[in-house]
């Protein structure tokens, strides 16, 4: 599968399916969808959505967050108890916590309305890439610049060495291994300090800071590691870039 909807020869499209119960965000993300080569799955509400993912499958899912049947994280975890399909949630709650615990339920990413389309669709790719790299097990990160060798325990700028901590390459490679997608507070600081220390967020703040400066990053424009404000971080994949904002009956 390939980092967009347009399939190989050969090969069908990568498949999206879009819960949401606004008629409009339907029709327009059929609309955008379809324009970039993705075969489209429309649902209304929670259960036909959950009936939609059991007859026809999907490589992507866009669940809204406040549908009439169902809470969305009740539907997010009853994806969960079966699939693995990768998961964006659409939400207008902006608080902090509702992410993380859109997260925590087994999202990969999450888009707060209103949102950009060029956005949505780069995490779109975002996903389908990090799936194909799950898929097939590669443990090299690559770019245009920076190489991460997860198997050789290598990292390159450039094809210069980059020399890090134990802890500094423990992050980074975290953040390799869910490339593209949010990897929260809670998760980082339990996997590279301990189970413990999930509150010991300034731990966190001072080892990005000191890998983004070996990786000559910049917090305020990054190329690789973005922070979600007071969510966490994500290593961004080439062509994770903002766009126009969407509107909704909700945000207004």
């Amino acid at each position: 599968m390939s980092g967009t909807g347009k399939p190989s020869p050969g090969t069908p499209p990568a498949r999206v399916l879009v819960i949401d119960d606004e008629p409009q965000i339907r029709r327009f993300l059929e609309i955008s969808l379809r324009s970039q080569g993705y075969a489209v799955d429309l649902a209304e509400n929670g259960q036909k959505g959950l009936d939609a993912l059991a007859l026809h499958g999907a490589d992507v899912v866009i669940l809204d967050m406040g549908l009439p049947d169902r809470d969305g994280l009740d539907v997010l975890s009853d994806i969960r108890q079966w699939s693995r399909v990768p998961v964006i949630v659409l939400t207008v709650r902006s608080g902090e916590s509702e992410k993380v615990a859109a997260l925590d339920a087994g999202a990969n990413d999450y888009v707060t309305k209103p949102f950009g389309v060029q956005e949505l669709m780069a995490r779109i790719r975002a996903l389908l890439r990090s799936q194909v790299a799950v898929d097939d097990a590669l443990p090299v990160f690559e770019d245009d610049h920076l190489r991460v060798d997860l198997s050789r325990r290598e990292v390159s700028i450039d094809g210069e060495p980059v020399v890090l901590s134990r802890k500094e390459y423990a992050l980074l490679a975290l953040l390799v291994q869910h490339a593209g997608r949010v990897v929260t507070q809670p998760q980082l600081l339990r996997e590279v300090w301990g189970p413990t220390h999930q509150e010991d967020t300034h731990y966190l703040r001072i080892l990005v800071g000191k890998l983004r400066q070996k990786l000559g990053d910049d917090a305020s424009a990054p190329r690789w590691i973005a922070t979600e404000p007071g969510v966490g971080l994500r290593l961004l994949l080439p062509g994770n870039e903002p766009g126009n904002p969407v509107t909704s009956r909700d945000s207004q």
